[in-house]
């Protein structure tokens, strides 16, 4: 295996809480992931380009960035289904 392929990859950034959901479901889907700046991101939140203050990171091996993204997307159409309508 190239060491490129194990290169950390961020694949979302947002809120502590958001960041952990979407780190438990990687996780749940057999897809290695951790989170980045998340001591930083909820003892001393920042603003950050994207506007969320304290934005914590989640990182996947880049070779497994596809198939996160995949999970990834699936997650936020699953929490905007109509469901509670």
């Amino acid at each position: 295996m190239d060491i490129k392929e194990l290169k950390p990859t961020e694949v979302y950034s947002g809120t502590a809480w958001q960041a952990d959901q979407i780190r438990n479901t990687l996780m749940d889907n057999e897809i290695e992931a951790f989170l980045g700046d998340e001591i930083w991101g909820m003892d001393a939140p920042i603003e950050e380009s994207s506007g969320i203050a304290g934005g914590v990171s989640v990182y996947v091996a880049k070779d497994d960035l596809a198939e996160a993204r995949m999970v990834v997307d699936r997650y936020y159409q699953e929490d905007t289904s109509d469901d509670y309508q």
